[in-house]
């Protein structure tokens, strides 16, 4: 029953919201490209702008893909109120000549077997069809019904591609950049939109990094085959990490800003006018490069714990996550895998200057 409401607030609200509006700013149109990816980055809290040195890289901060020196390959499956909303994310990197990484990262989000109630809906007293997409039928039409052998289902899917490229400029400073393409689908209606992500990662010192990663730099503009547009506006992840030992393995803690200028001001951990900022907080004890321990807390407001393992070319992550209103509203928690695959043999190592 509580994944029957979800569904239909979903259906009410999505509609709602594609066929009253032509072109703004979509406040949170790119939402779901905001859950993150990989076990490792997750159970941290986010904290990876400064961290991200592998194939996830292509989505943390595309500067990051430059100091991998092996070609991975990445796989993550997680699902958010149980089976309710499905998220998968595959990603391939190469690193190529003495400074250079090209990646392609692809994220797939989906919402199956949403109810249709539109055609649904009749009017008691004269047995009219109503279309039921106001929200509020039940308590400002009390003498509509809904006939549930007219209810029809469909599926909420949305799909993003990155296209990385990365350079070392020197030992200390790496840029990269990100061309992104998105598409969205639901029911009868569809989005396409392209995008462009910009980032960098200065490390002054050994085992210190600072990291910045501009998404939507120019503004993504999602246009909508009915007429509407959705504009993303830009987002400022700025980070920093610095690592060290203790006994005998190393640790690193990192923490992110996240700066939105969509007028967050309900949504966010604070904020100055338009400006919201969140913090996202990650710890990492590694032991000897062969097993993790891992916590922190991400932009909306969880704690996260997590592990990993670090076999011969494969690493195993995990992530736990969860929320007070899930506990109180008795859906499950959150629960994150994700596998890298590393070609880690001479003959696939990086070339050497």
């Amino acid at each position: 029953m509580q994944k029957y409401s979800i569904k239909i607030f979903i259906l009410l609200l999505t509609f709602s919201s594609i066929q009253f509006s032509q072109t703004e700013i979509g406040k949170y149109a790119g939402e779901f490209l905001s859950l993150g990816v990989g076990g490792r980055a997750l159970g941290m809290g986010g904290a990876n702008v400064a961290v991200a040195n592998d194939v996830t890289a292509g989505y943390w901060n595309p500067a990051g893909l430059a100091r991998m020196d092996y070609p991975q390959i990445s796989l993550m499956h997680e699902e958010h109120f149980g089976s309710l909303v499905n998220y998968n994310y595959g990603a391939v990197a190469i690193p190529y000549g003495t400074d250079m990484s090209f990646g392609i990262s692809a994220i797939r989000l989906s919402i199956d077997g949403i109810s249709d109630t539109r055609n649904a809906g009749f009017d008691r007293e004269t047995g009219e069809s109503i279309n039921l997409l106001d929200p509020n039928w039940q308590i400002l039409h009390p003498n509509w019904g809904l006939d549930k052998s007219k209810i029809t289902d469909f599926s909420n899917t949305d799909w993003a591609f990155f296209l990385t490229f990365a350079k070392r400029q020197s030992d200390k400073f790496y840029w990269g950049a990100n061309v992104k393409f998105i598409r969205r689908d639901i029911a009868e209606f569809g989005a396409t939109g392209i995008g462009f992500d910009v980032g960098a990662v200065y490390m002054p010192y050994e085992n210190f990094s600072v990291g910045a990663n501009l998404m939507d730099v120019t503004t993504t503009l999602l246009a909508w085959d009915n007429g509407r547009n959705e504009l993303i506006s830009p987002t400022a992840k700025i980070g920093t990490a610095y690592m060290f030992e203790f006994l005998g393995g190393q640790i690193t803690p990192a923490v992110d800003f996240d700066v939105r200028f969509e007028n967050r001001q309900f949504a966010s951990q604070f904020n100055l006018g338009p400006v919201s900022f969140d913090t996202r907080l990650g710890l990492e004890y590694s032991f000897k490069n062969i097993i993790a321990f891992r916590g922190g807390y991400n932009d909306v407001k969880q704690f996260t714990i997590g592990a990993g393992v670090k076999l011969p070319k494969l690493n195993i992550d995990y992530t736990f996550a969860t929320f007070n209103e899930t506990k109180a509203n008795g859906l499950p928690d959150t629960h994150r895998i994700s596998l890298i695959l590393t070609l880690e043999e001479p003959k696939f190592l990086r070339k050497s200057e």
